[in-house]
């Protein structure tokens, strides 16, 4: 670790990541959903295994949890299951795109009925916040049209504003919301909240506490992500990441396992900003599918991704990095970059792990627990977690 300052690696024992509940359950393609066995029937063994993750990794302290897919009677139980398993409760996320009133969209709906029901739906999200102690309302819209003319995009647009509005205005003053955008999906012609600079619009105009959460696979081919992230970053309105990997569209894949070199980028952009200390506000979360690797390893690799592109990050030497930018050196500037991206920092990593008492390698560690095998003889019967559960 000698190669890091006292600072960075400070940095890089400090770094949390989010991991979502939903990435546990069995997911799929448009065509099938795949079933594993082991996998967790109801939120409390979806948190059994998040707290699996962070025992090995020791950097995924949080669950975002996903409602109504989360559902529980008692959400204050829920809370001190997590506590007691060594986590917390992260974000809650709304869901208005699987109920069939939702057809035509949600907040953007033009029947008033439908939005007063999404609406509603926010608001019972507030009070599973209150009741899990959640400090972030994430809201990803699938309104949106697939034919012009089918309704008036700026009446939609001025619905969603008063829907969101009055979302906001329903938050407690130490809890806030951070909005999604995606370029396409499941609409064709026109999304509601397409890019950053939509989202961002319609956070500026709610208040303070309301900021925009890029997720890396919801942008068009060749989208320059990290100049999105410099630019939110400038403005003070990047509230979160939902990390994947995409090689055509919203894959959802493992974080890194397309381009790891973007996700090197992105994390310079962070660490450059200062963004990357515990108290800067920004959120690092997975928003993965893991359809035909096993749950647990899947989530494990890839927060282990987001930890390497974070010391590589961290290894780039700002001086010098400055020094070529200001004089001009286009190729020693970009030098300064490539040495960092191409060190390997596993060795550092291990070592940081073990002065931690954690497993120098967490998914050796993991695949000889037997606790893939204690699960897959436990979880028999009942109704395994899944999409839309």
């Amino acid at each position: 670790m000698s190669d890091l300052s006292a600072e960075a690696l400070s940095l890089l024992q400090t770094q949390t990541i989010e991991l979502p509940s939903w990435a546990f359950g069995n997911s799929g393609t448009r065509f099938r959903v795949f079933t594993t066995a082991g996998v967790p029937r109801d939120p409390y063994e979806k948190i059994d295994d998040v707290a699996q993750v962070h025992r090995l990794t020791g950097v995924t302290p949080r669950v975002s949890l996903h409602i109504p897919w989360d559902r529980v009677e008692d959400y204050e139980a829920l809370r001190a299951h997590a506590e007691n398993q060594g986590v917390t409760i992260g974000t809650i996320n709304s869901n208005v795109f699987q109920d069939e009133d939702y057809k035509l969209g949600s907040l953007a709906n033009p029947d008033e009925r439908i939005r007063r029901k999404a609406v509603a739906h926010h608001l019972e999200c507030i009070d599973v916040m209150r009741a899990t102690g959640s400090p972030t309302l994430k809201i990803w819209l699938a309104d949106g049209t697939n034919y012009p003319g089918q309704d008036s995009i700026r009446a939609r647009q001025d619905r969603l504003a008063e829907a969101l509005s009055e979302i906001y205005a329903a938050l407690d003053e130490d809890q806030q919301l951070v909005l999604e955008y995606k370029l396409f999906e499941p609409s064709f012609y026109h999304t509601d909240v397409p890019d950053w600079g939509t989202s961002l619009v319609h956070c500026l105009a709610l208040g303070e506490r309301a900021k925009v959460v890029l997720d890396t696979g919801h942008h068009a081919p060749g989208t320059n992500i990290e100049f999105i992230v410099a630019q939110l970053l400038r403005l003070g309105r990047l509230g979160a990441f939902d990390f994947n990997s995409r090689f055509y569209a919203d894959d959802d894949l493992i974080v890194g396992a397309a381009d790891p070199f973007q996700l090197f980028r992105i994390m310079h952009e962070i660490v450059s900003a200062g963004a990357l200390a515990p108290d800067s506000g920004v959120g690092f979360m997975l928003d993965q599918c893991h359809n035909l690797e096993e749950k647990i390893p899947g989530e494990i690799r890839s927060a282990l991704n987001v930890q390497e592109a974070t010391a590589k990050a961290l290894l780039v030497d700002r001086e010098a990095l400055a020094a070529a930018q200001a004089s001009g050196d286009v190729l020693s500037a970009n030098a300064v970059l490539m040495d960092a991206y191409s060190t390997d920092v596993r060795p550092l990593l291990a070592e940081l792990r073990d002065s931690q008492g954690l497993a120098p390698d967490p998914m050796e560690a993991f695949l000889g627990s037997g606790y893939l095998e204690k699960i897959r003889a436990e979880r028999v019967g009942g109704t395994a977690a899944g999409w839309g559960a």
